[in-house]
């Protein structure tokens, strides 16, 4: 059996992040800002808070982020009961999903470690037996480089992402709601209270849901239709790939500035509407809004909804799945 352990990576610019191979988690991201270290990643203070905690707080999700309508899917045919763990519907990869699991460190080093983890035939009710491969890359330049691998032995739908939550400002800062967003994409995904998608895509002009120009994330952000349903932002943007990247997030105070750009088609946009009561670093708690969530990923419900726009989210047993998701801080030094 693995042990919990906890993974230093630095680099010469003096960031520094934390890794663990309970969940594959994120868990710290210091940044040199104004000669202090501000941690811009929420975090719990021990090992047995992540377990309570329900806001996957920086963890590896799979075998599928976000929401799978009704916890079924179909492959060839085939139908196939999922493990629910949100009402009726499965969120995440279900109630013992890879967030949950202890997986093995395959290899690290100062700038960066691999994390490995093998979800038996029948895992959370998923087709095949596959085997997954999670690198996280430290660089000079300030880039966590987040690189996804896996491979199957029957047809199964494979959506891996981060939930890691920022606040550029600072985790102990009160909320992300002064932070500027940008997000290039031209089309959002309605859904109901559930976060279940209730419709096809919708173009960002309509129901205020534009984030092409930076906005203020407070900036009306109860008028929406849309967002009203869901508390805030919750809702998954088709990225416009044409765009060199998927998104930038501002802090307040403009000392820092971070950049996402990733393979995946599509980037759920989760502003914190329920992290009230999860426990932070300081034997505390957070409050709803405390950190803001970009987790690129497949849209939400893909495997019943094989007619978007995007690639197929089925993974072959004769394939590889590889995507990558970057994040990029930058300092202001004025």
């Amino acid at each position: 059996m693995y042990m919990k352990q906890i993974i230093t990576l630095s680099n010469k610019q003096g960031m520094i992040i934390k890794l663990s191979n309970w969940g594959a988690t994120w868990l710290s991201c210091e940044l040199p800002v104004a000669e202090q270290n501000r941690e811009v990643l929420l975090g719990c203070k021990t090992f047995e808070q992540y377990a309570q905690q329900d806001a996957y707080l920086g963890a590896t999700i799979g075998r599928y982020a976000n929401r799978i309508a009704n916890a079924t899917i179909k492959v060839n045919e085939k139908s196939y009961s999922l493990s629910a763990n949100q009402g009726v519907n499965q969120l995440h990869g279900g109630k013992l999903g890879f967030d949950k699991q202890l997986w093995h460190i395959q290899s690290k080093s100062d700038k960066q470690v691999t994390f490995t983890l093998i979800s038996p035939d029948g895992d959370q009710g998923y087709p095949g037996e596959l085997k997954v491969e999670v690198t996280y890359k430290l660089t000079d330049d300030n880039q966590v480089i987040i690189s996804f691998n896996a491979i199957t032995t029957k047809t199964t739908p494979v959506n891996l992402t981060n939930h890691a939550y920022f606040n550029l400002d600072g985790e102990t800062n009160k909320d992300i709601l002064n932070h500027t967003l940008q997000v290039n994409a031209d089309f959002y995904l309605p859904v109901d209270r559930d976060g279940i998608p209730n419709g096809d895509l919708v173009n960002v002009s309509q129901n205020d849901m534009d984030l092409r120009i930076p906005r203020l994330i407070s900036d009306k952000l109860l008028q929406s239709p849309e967002r009203q349903i869901t508390g805030g932002y919750d809702h998954a943007y088709l990225l416009d790939k044409s765009q060199p990247i998927a998104a930038q997030l501002i802090s307040a105070d403009k000392k820092v500035k971070m950049n996402v750009t990733t393979t995946l088609p599509a980037l759920q946009i989760y502003t914190g509407n329920f992290l009230q009561h999860t426990p932070n670093r300081h034997n505390g708690e957070y409050h709803n809004f405390a950190g803001i969530a970009l987790e690129a990923q497949f849209l939400p419900d893909s495997p019943n909804h094989p007619n978007w726009p995007q690639p197929s989210c089925f993974l072959e047993p004769n394939k590889t799945y590889h995507h990558q998701i970057c994040y990029q801080f930058m300092i202001n030094k004025l």
